[in-house]
């Protein structure tokens, strides 16, 4: 049976659309000889550094054809007319998008955008049209120009062994890194300095609270605790962690004199994962909502609150933010929100509805409204309470929020102290979110699916949105520089893909 979201409670809408791959285009015209410098800067080994968002990684994998279209190989290109020299990337095989270890299956394909048998797209499917085919254990080896690893956090890049095969089943090693590192003790920034890059990009950071966001806030913020050792896979990192480790590899991009740009980071509240499912999931028709606030239990708890409110055991305000209440029309859903007074002693749960405030998580589509065990009297998000992992509330937020701003300070102060170009991918991010930009024959937005922007896991871009984000790093490294690498087009870069081929 074909997997896919579970999209019927939340009345989300894909636009059906043909996607094809283009020629790719330039906004500046490229037949003049000698129109395009490089001012100030050397373009002829540039190395990009970074995470997932430097890699290419789209559709929830690593997978060629998104990979030929990272955002570091369209500048690579685009500094051919400024002598830029060439550009190598540890491709991976296919387009599946899954990775082998000695041959077994360790990560999953990528997503496509599946139909529902009749030609309605339906939603994100695993592609199942071909077998991956890319091993860990058949190494990259020779001379490297992009260093993006996929789920490095800040800490990560500077960490022996990130990129040991003997570590992977345990977690402390990344088997993207795995593929290309030089040595099991080796780091990524000590393999990128060892490239003698004229030029680079240094974009991390983004991982550091992406983990604890998509996580719906199960991790810990780590603000105060300086040992990344101590952390787990979904905390937030301390922002003096963050400041000492990417201070050290400016250091060591820059000890042979190059010239560089630093990415700050992107709001994570603002990407799809995070838009598109809305607060007030669940459509109740009268009947419905009247039998839903008949349920004893329910009444028990609102009643339970107003005791609790009268005898000072919760301010009046906090009452009112847990009453139930289900009417007709589009609802709340009901959720479990640790940060609430305990009342168990009372027998009451932490319970309330979720509000305008909360941001639910994506894959909290394939749960909201479905039934428990078959039992149409127990519903996810009415009678039965979301878990804390489908809903990021402020308080999370406020937490994510602290730790982004305090990584833009300091890639600001590194920038400036260091005579490096300051990309805002915030900004630019921020305006895709808000209405979208305008590129050739449209618009680009960040609507899941179909806005153009990004990818069917809701967190990466599509290839357009990678040639948005090139463009704005351009921007930024010519007027750092004075140099006068051309930009492209980016209607011309495919947005998602569609295929039947799925589980």
């Amino acid at each position: 049976m074909m997997k896919t979201f579970n999209l019927k409670y939340i009345g989300l809408f894909i636009a059906a659309a043909a996607i094809v791959s283009c020629d790719i285009e330039f906004e500046e015209p490229i037949d003049e000889a000698g129109a395009f410098t490089p001012g100030e800067a050397d373009f002829s080994n540039y190395v990009s550094v970074g995470n997932s968002l430097t890699s290419g990684f789209a559709d929830n994998a690593l997978y060629l054809d998104a990979q030929l279209q990272s955002f570091p190989a369209i500048i690579a290109g685009q500094m051919e007319f400024a002598g830029g020299g060439e550009f190598i990337q540890p491709l991976v095989n296919d387009n599946a998008g899954g990775l082998l270890a000695g041959g077994v299956q360790i990560l999953p394909n990528r997503f496509v955008l599946a139909s529902d048998g009749m030609g309605t797209p339906a939603g994100p499917a695993v592609y199942t049209g071909q077998a991956p085919t890319t091993d860990i254990t058949n190494t990259v080896t020779g001379k490297l120009n992009n260093y993006g690893v996929p789920g490095a956090k800040s800490f990560h890049l500077g960490a022996p062994g990130y990129g040991n095969i003997a570590g992977v089943a345990t977690g402390q090693a990344n088997p993207y890194y795995v593929r290309f590192a030089t040595a099991g003790t080796s780091t990524v920034i000590a393999d990128a300095a060892a490239a003698n890059p004229t030029f680079f990009t240094l974009w991390i950071g983004n991982n550091d609270v992406l983990s604890y966001a998509t996580s719906g806030g199960l991790g810990v913020d780590q603000t105060g605790n300086l040992n990344p050792a101590t952390y787990g896979s979904n905390d937030i990192t301390d922002p003096n962690v963050f400041a000492s480790v990417v201070s050290g590899y400016v250091t060591a991009l820059t000890a042979n004199g190059a010239k560089g740009a630093l990415i700050n980071i992107a709001d994570v509240t603002s990407i799809p994962f995070f838009t598109t499912v809305p607060s007030n999931a669940i459509p109740l028709d009268a009947a419905t909502a009247g039998a839903v606030m008949s349920n004893p239990q329910i009444q028990q708890y609102n009643g339970g609150l107003q005791l609790a409110a009268g005898g000072g055991l919760i301010t009046p305000a906090e009452a009112a933010l847990r009453t139930i209440s289900f009417v007709a029309g589009q609802n709340f859903m009901l959720m479990e929100d640790e940060d609430l007074t305990d009342l168990s002693g009372l027998g009451l749960p932490n319970l309330r509805q979720t509000n305008d405030t909360d941001l639910i998580t994506f894959t909290s589509a394939t749960v909201i409204g479905t039934t428990v065990g078959g039992n149409p009297q127990l519903i996810r998000g009415v009678s039965v309470p979301l878990e804390d992992q489908n809903v990021l509330t402020a308080t999370e937020q406020a937490a994510i929020n602290a730790a982004q701003g305090a990584y833009n300070a300091t890639l600001e102060a590194l920038a400036a102290a260091n005579g490096l170009a300051l990309v805002d991918a915030k900004t630019a991010l921020a305006t895709v979110a808000n209405g979208g930009v305008s590129i050739n024959g449209g618009v680009l937005t960040s609507t899941y699916a179909s806005g153009g922007a990004f990818s069917l896991d809701a967190v990466h871009p599509t290839p357009r949105g990678y040639a948005f984000t090139a463009n704005a790093i351009i921007d930024a490294i010519n007027a750092q520089y004075g140099s006068t690498v051309p930009k492209v087009d980016v209607a011309t870069y495919r947005s998602i893909q569609t295929s039947d081929a799925v589980n």
